[in-house]
């Protein structure tokens, strides 16, 4: 009998083991199932090391793209820069390839980044953050990848999704409304920049502090660069003042310690690199474009990602926080 069509499988963290062992060459202790999100993720421990064994989602990257987001850390790392790395195997392969219900799956072992999430940075924290983080844009705006990716501009993350929106507002055409208004009143602010000027080049486009961990040292590794992207370099800043504005909003931390660490964090990049102050006013509109590029990806990738939390009610609580954060921080002339 044929396999029926699959559009989302799960490997044996089992088999997965005894697999990885042969293609790596070294004794893995523990293969276990670590997330199902976007992508699946395996945890891979040896005797004295661990690693993050990745599958990626058929209907989510392709083989080219992938083969660019390798390429992307494995010059970042050969700068010294600390980001979670490709490991490749005995035969010198970074892409491996899997014969899965839905057809192929790749599936690439990477580096362990060590330490741990910090929600509240530190002052030196937040100094290593930026500084790193400006290395890292200065080879992110002119470094060539065999593959583009994707680009973060106000097509794709306003005008596109807006199209996709039409269903879930059905029932709540006052929200629908307010995103609809919104959105072009964040496009004619944007466009009110000399944009242009902006610094442009791969960003990570999900640089939250879910995406980095802090050693016992305060050394920082970026990972996770799985929605690598094109746009301006800011939206990178943009994520973690989005996170600040977040702690603001749920009572983390005062508005006080929120700028203070943001003018850490800006001053540190800026003793790497440039950054200007009309990039930094755009951030808050930046953000609302975020938002509504992921409420698009949720509503796109919504059988195999996003059904488990994606409905109403979390529309609605996340229509009324996007509101929140505009009517705090965005500005638009009347």
């Amino acid at each position: 009998m044929p396999i029926f069509p699959t559009q989302y499988s799960t490997l044996s963290s089992v088999e997965l083991k005894n697999y990885l062992q042969n293609k790596y060459g070294f004794a893995i202790l523990v293969c276990k199932y670590l997330l199902r999100g976007v992508n699946d993720h395996y945890l891979v421990e040896t005797k004295d090391k661990k690693f993050v064994f990745r599958i990626y989602r058929k209907s989510h990257r392709s083989l080219e793209e992938i083969r660019s987001e390798i390429t992307f850390l494995e010059v970042l790392s050969s700068q010294g820069i600390g980001v979670s790395y490709p490991i490749s195997t005995i035969n010198q392969d970074l892409i491996l390839a899997f014969d899965a219900a839905e057809g192929t799956r790749y599936g690439v072992l990477f580096s362990y980044a060590e330490g741990l999430s910090v929600s509240q940075l530190s002052d030196i924290q937040l100094a290593n953050f930026g500084k790193e983080l400006a290395r890292i844009h200065n080879i992110a705006i002119s470094i060539k990848l065999p593959y583009e990716r994707k680009s973060y501009d106000l097509n794709t993350t306003m005008r596109q999704p807006l199209q996709s929106f039409k269903a879930i507002f059905e029932n709540i055409p006052d929200k629908g409304l307010w995103i609809k208004d919104t959105i072009d009143k964040v496009i004619h602010k944007l466009e009110s920049f000399e944009l242009s000027e902006f610094s442009y080049g791969y960003c990570h486009y999900d640089l939250l502090p879910k995406n980095f961990h802090f050693d016992n040292k305060d050394n920082i590794t970026f990972f996770d660069f799985d929605f690598l992207g094109k746009g301006y370099l800011v939206n990178d800043i943009m994520t973690f003042w989005l996170h600040l504005s977040l702690s603001v909003t749920f009572n983390k931390m005062s508005q006080e310690e929120a700028d203070h660490s943001f003018n850490i964090l800006i001053k540190s990049y800026r003793e790497v690199r440039q950054l200007s102050e009309d990039e930094i006013a755009a951030i808050p509109y930046l953000s609302f474009a975020f938002w509504i590029f992921y409420m698009g990806y949720h509503i796109e990738h919504f059988d195999d990602f996003s059904n488990t939390f994606f409905n109403q009610k979390f529309v609605l609580e996340r229509v009324e926080l996007i509101k929140t954060l505009t009517n705090k921080y965005c500005h638009f002339n009347t």
